[in-house]
C-alpha cells in the first residue's frame, strides 16, 4: 500500500522541477534600453503589454512602436536593435548560451516598419548562418555588421516604391528573396540594396533611398552607441497589461 505522505512528496518535488524548467524557459531574451514613446509586444497569448524601460523581452514576443516611437532592445548575445516609427518586429526563435556556441539561434521578423541593428555574437561565432531577420519580401543573414533595413507597404511608403531596403554601414550581409527562383546577394559597407517583392531578386542600388532614420538624443542610434539622456528611472516599471 502506497505511502500518501511520500506520494505527496514526490508530486511536490515534480512539480517545483516542473516549474524551474519553466521559468527557465521562459528567460526573457532582451531588455528595453532606451525608448521615446508608446512601446508595446504582443505575447504568445495574445495580450497585448505595454513596455518601458527596464522592461523583458521574450521569445515569441511581437514588438510594436507607435506613430512617433524610437525603441532600441538589446540581446543576451549583445546585439542591439533600434526600432522605427510604426514598426512590428518578432522574435520567432531566440537561444543563445555563451559556453554553446553551437546551439546559437537568433530568427527575426520585420513584418512591417524599420530597425537599425548592430549585431552581437550570434552569427559571429560557431555556424555563421545561425542569424536570420527575415520580411515579407526576403531574408538577411549576417557575416558581422551595422545595417539598417526598411520595409514599408503601399499605404506606407510615401515618395518610395513599396517593398524592402537595405543599407548595411559595416560588415556585410547575405540577403535572399523569399519565393520564387530565390537569388542571394552579397552586400558590403556602403551598398544599399532594394527587394520589390518576395519573387524578385535584389538590385543593387546607385544612391541611398531617401528613408529617414532620426532617433532622438534620449534614444540615439544602437550603431553609434550613443546613449542620450538620462533613464527616467520611474519608467522601469512593472510592465502592465492593456489588453
Amino acid at each position: 500500500m502506497s505511502n500518501p505522505k511520500k506520494t505527496t512528496a514526490i508530486s511536490l518535488l515534480v512539480f517545483g522541477l516542473l516549474l524551474v524548467a519553466t521559468i527557465a524557459l521562459a528567460a526573457p531574451v532582451a531588455v528595453v534600453t532606451h525608448l521615446s514613446g508608446p512601446l508595446a509586444a504582443r505575447k504568445t497569448d495574445g495580450a497585448i503589454m505595454a513596455i518601458l524601460i527596464g522592461s523583458k523581452v521574450d521569445e515569441g514576443d511581437t514588438v510594436v512602436t507607435e506613430k512617433r516611437t524610437y525603441a532600441r532592445l538589446k540581446f543576451n548575445d549583445g546585439n542591439e536593435i533600434t526600432l522605427k516609427p510604426n514598426s512590428l518586429f518578432k522574435v520567432e526563435t531566440y537561444t543563445y548560451d555563451q559556453a554553446q556556441p553551437k546551439n546559437d539561434s537568433a530568427t527575426f521578423n520585420l513584418i512591417k516598419g524599420g530597425l537599425r541593428t548592430i549585431t552581437g555574437q550570434i552569427g559571429k561565432r560557431g555556424n555563421q548562418d545561425s542569424y536570420q531577420m527575415k520580411t515579407p519580401s526576403a531574408t538577411i543573414g549576417i557575416r558581422g555588421t551595422i545595417y539598417d533595413a526598411h520595409f514599408c507597404q503601399t499605404d506606407s511608403c510615401g515618395s518610395i516604391e513599396p517593398g524592402l531596403y537595405l543599407a548595411v554601414s559595416n560588415g556585410s550581409v547575405v540577403i535572399t528573396n523569399s519565393d520564387g527562383n530565390k537569388t542571394t546577394l552579397l552586400v558590403k559597407a556602403g551598398q544599399y540594396v532594394y527587394v520589390k517583392n518576395p519573387v524578385t531578386p535584389p538590385v543593387v542600388l546607385p544612391a541611398r533611398p531617401d528613408i529617414p532614420f532620426n532617433p532622438p538624443p534620449s534614444v540615439g542610434s544602437s550603431a553609434t552607441g550613443k546613449t542620450g539622456g538620462k533613464q527616467d528611472a520611474a519608467s522601469a516599471a512593472a510592465d502592465c497589461q492593456i489588453r
